[in-house]
């Protein structure tokens, strides 16, 4: 085996220095301007043919309905299935529920290419369509692939630019971890969540294109244009270090986060789908009587430019939109975010840190207003000369159909989040939260993709603007 590949860098070129270079170029890079993303991401999409249409959920080619459990399963005994859950937990307003949930015992790859061009880190993302995506094309990582997808399991063609996150001598690592996905809809799955550097010349794809860390960062201020799964990447950059200043030490909030970890009790027993409480299945649907949380249903896809050019499958579709929000305020001049130790019924240690308000407001509208979530009145209600960012991102189009959540950075005063806030709460300064990102089932998904914007610099949390 070759060895790997040795970059020479400056003796005080430090990764996040790199990075920070990388961030404050944000009008073009190498290869593309960014006022000419959009239009580039148009000509990708007129260049394929999609069609994405709802079917019946027993039109679904290759996938079954299991007869002694009601559970979906795809006959190759591949991808993922939809089971049932029984879910039992020591707190909350909603302390026992059953649901659908997916299961994908299986660990994909989320790769992102990194090279330097005139001295600046560039990534090599890719126009990927996802059949759940409501614009369909957004800008993805440059391997975005399940291991049944890069094993070949579909039968398709191999994945583009596979080889440079499965072979460790054809580059460096920049971050790998193993990061947890949406805790509410998988039962306990991860992605290896990667960026890989290169000194080679790399051959671009049509579909692919090269983007500095500032110009996604400029792109993070529009509404579905950079997907999920390139932001929870993103988040793992080592770009800031630990803030002095900060009201609590990184062994304090660790700490704090392992007390909350040990304080909660839950239960998550895989049950049949079937069987499950207050569902019901129709020919198109299974969901709830009372319309609330999410839906299953099917779409049969068909995409020009995918490793298999047609398929169908099941997909989660919420039946509202969602809102994650940081409250932030300063602190001898540090900026400090209000995470939260969110319980979710499938992350594989109970809980993760995620945003202060995390929710799909019109889920707890029945519920009375001492019960519902805390501080989601403070977002709500906040002004535009609170909102420091607000953008509305899609969650992983390849699981769930038109899963958006508006994203906020939403300055607050002592009035509206306390110095001392509540149980499960704590504040921590961006710095420690990126230092924690580079660390697994640490933070979630969604409290990474607002890491992202602040790693990418779509936003900053100055004392002033």
């Amino acid at each position: 085996m070759t060895a790997p590949t040795v970059l020479r860098l400056r003796a005080d070129d430090t990764l996040a220095q790199r990075l920070a270079r990388s961030a404050a170029l944000r009008a073009e890079g190498f290869a593309l301007r960014t006022a000419d993303v959009a239009g580039w991401l148009t000509q990708r999409a007129r260049a394929h043919h999609f069609r994405v249409e709802r079917i019946a959920l027993n039109d679904l080619d290759g996938w079954f309905f299991a007869t002694d459990t009601g559970n979906l399963h795809h006959h190759t005994g591949r991808f993922f299935s939809i089971e049932g859950i029984d879910v039992n937990h020591n707190e909350g307003a909603i302390r026992r529920w059953q649901q659908p949930m997916i299961r994908q015992p299986e660990v994909g790859i989320l790769g992102i290419l990194a090279k330097e061009f005139d001295g600046v880190l560039h990534f090599l993302l890719q126009a990927k369509m996802e059949p759940g995506n409501r614009n369909l094309l957004q800008l993805s990582p440059t391997v975005q692939a399940t291991h049944s997808n890069y094993t070949g399991a579909h039968r398709g063609t191999p994945v583009k630019y596979l080889e440079y996150f499965t072979d460790p001598s054809r580059g460096t690592v920049l971050t790998d971890v193993l990061q947890s996905e949406h805790g509410s809809w998988f039962y306990r799955k991860s992605n290896r969540n990667i960026v890989m550097e290169t000194v080679d010349d790399v051959p671009v794809d049509d579909d692919f294109c090269w983007l500095t860390l500032g110009q996604i960062g400029e792109l993070l201020r529009y509404d579905n244009v950079v997907n999920m799964d390139a932001r929870t990447v993103l988040a793992s950059c080592p770009v800031t270090s630990a803030e002095p200043g900060a009201l609590n030490t990184d062994m304090e909030l660790r700490s704090w986060f392992t007390v909350e970890r040990s304080r909660h009790s839950l239960t998550a027993e895989r049950v049949p789908l079937a069987d499950i409480e207050e569902w019901r299945r129709s020919d198109f649907t299974l969901g709830r009587d009372d319309g609330r949380y999410f839906r299953l249903v099917a779409v049969a896809v068909e995409a020009g430019n995918r490793e298999v050019t047609g398929w169908s499958q099941p997909l989660f579709e919420p039946t509202g939109i969602g809102v994650s929000a940081f409250l932030f305020r300063h602190f001898g001049g540090v900026p400090h975010l209000l995470v939260q130790a969110k319980v979710e019924a499938g992350f594989l240690d109970t809980v993760e840190l995620a945003p202060t308000v995390q929710c799909t407001p019109g889920n707890w509208a029945h519920l009375p207003e001492p019960l519902r979530p805390y501080f989601l009145d403070v977002v709500r209600v906040a002004g535009p000369d609170r909102v420091r960012y607000a953008a509305v991102h899609s969650e992983e189009g390849g699981r769930f159909l038109n899963a958006e959540s508006r994203y906020l950075f939403v300055e607050a005063d002592e009035a509206q989040a306390p110095l001392d806030p509540p149980t499960g709460f704590r504040w921590a300064t961006p710095g420690q939260l990126n230092n924690l990102a580079q660390h697994g089932h640490y933070l979630n998904v969604q409290a990474r993709t607002l890491l992202a914007c602040l790693n990418a610099g779509a936003v900053r949390l100055d004392p002033t603007r």
